[in-house]
């Protein structure tokens, strides 16, 4: 199992971080694959393969944590490409809403 759940939206409140200047004021830090819920069912086989897939974008995943659960909100691709490469840690940018 790469994640801890599949998940089908964002069941957490709006947050209100919508740009990457605004994210980027949450420090990152190393999260677990299978301690992550993904709020999407399906991945852009383009992103994964891109090599350039980050090169517009924030370099790290943005996960928000709500109720003691973790949800990778954006960064999908990146942490099955992590997980292709066998390593089980994502660095991700964590939103703690508890």
């Amino acid at each position: 199992m790469i994640f801890k759940a599949v998940g089908d939206g964002r069941p957490y409140p709006d947050h209100g971080l919508t740009t990457p200047k605004q994210w980027a004021e949450v420090a990152p830090r190393q999260v677990r694959l299978d301690e992550l819920v993904t709020t999407k069912r399906t991945l852009d086989l383009g992103n994964l393969l891109s090599e350039d897939s980050t090169f517009y974008g924030d370099l790290f995943a943005h996960v928000v944590q709500f109720r003691g659960v973790m949800y990778l909100e954006d960064g999908l691709h990146r942490a099955v490409r992590a997980a292709l490469q066998q390593r089980p840690i994502l660095h991700a940018r964590v939103l703690v809403m508890d």
